[in-house]
């Protein structure tokens, strides 16, 4: 089975850390006895732990339900999916502890579902190893970014979030890639007349990780957290002479480029300086010169 660009096996994905994988989601033991970690189950609701993963073995059984297996029986069960749906968005990545990353999109009809418990400072390891993996500096994190506590059907996660303009954020983990409600676009004015555009907010860190360290100047920004919200942010985009689009490169990202060339003169398309990445981040990610050297985008007029 192909498991993206790095071809991983099926039992590559099966010896992944449980119980690291749990902790990512949200999930610590009521009890450790020995090589059994006891916890409440993620599964169902209860109030006496009775799921338990044995690590030696690395294998969870729930003597509530009668079930158990390994890492892949647990996610179709958790994530109510097939095993196609829970390997497909598999990105290759890995963690100090040994697990592949599959990001599971919820759909939008289920962030409604999304309820915000607790919002801090980050200071997740996982979350922060997170970053580092898409080459964000901590330092700019730390500026936009703080670390959520959610809950989605009665079980609690936790991740990275980006607020917009309306109270709502944008949530990332290594594993879930979500939206709390209300929805919108996020929006930073400092009195520029020129505005750079992006159509998440990893993009955006990604372009404010190009300048770190380095005398910025103010500029405005408009991340649009969906580009579904091109048409609703023209007002915003409209308030300025100059206009720098850093979409995706996939088809829903260079239509929506496209479509706002077509507003006027003052709208530029940036995105050559990734042509052969699906977006910013990614070519941060693998691109030589991305990471020789910090590198400030080429700006057309």
């Amino acid at each position: 089975m192909n498991f993206s660009n790095d071809h991983l096996s099926l039992d590559d994905v099966k010896t992944s850390d449980m119980v690291s994988y749990l902790h990512s989601l949200g999930f610590e033991p009521s009890k450790v006895v020995h090589d059994d970690y006891w916890y409440l189950s993620p599964l169902r609701n209860e109030k006496t732990a009775s799921f338990k993963i044995n690590r030696r073995l690395n294998r969870w059984y729930d003597h509530g339900m009668g079930q158990g297996g390994n890492i892949i029986d647990f996610g179709i069960l958790f994530f109510k999916c097939s095993i196609g749906e829970f390997l497909k968005e598999h990105r290759g990545n890995s963690t100090q502890y040994h697990s592949p990353v599959p990001v599971l999109d919820i759909p939008e009809q289920q962030q409604s579902k999304i309820t915000i418990l607790r919002e801090k400072p980050l200071q997740s390891t996982v979350l922060l190893e997170y970053l580092k993996q898409r080459k964000i500096p901590l330092g700019v994190a730390f500026n936009f970014c703080s670390e959520l506590s959610y809950s989605i059907r009665d079980h609690n996660y936790y991740g990275i979030g980006f607020k917009n303009d309306l109270g709502g954020f944008e949530i990332r983990n290594p594993y879930f890639k979500s939206s709390s409600s209300p929805k919108g676009i996020t929006s930073y004015d400092n009195n520029n007349k020129e505005v750079v555009v992006f159509e998440g907010f990893m993009d955006f860190l990604s372009y404010k990780a190009m300048n770190y360290g380095l005398q910025e100047k103010k500029e405005n920004f408009l991340i649009l957290n969906s580009i579904s919200f091109l048409d609703k942010a023209r007002p915003f985009m409209e308030k300025h002479k100059l206009v720098q689009l850093y979409l995706d490169q996939d088809v829903p990202g260079q239509n929506a480029t496209k479509r706002a060339l077509d507003w006027g003169s003052k709208y530029h398309d940036q995105s050559a300086l990734y042509k052969e990445h699906k977006d910013l981040n990614d070519w941060m990610i693998n691109s030589r010169q991305a990471n020789s050297k910090k590198t400030k985008p080429g700006i057309k007029r």
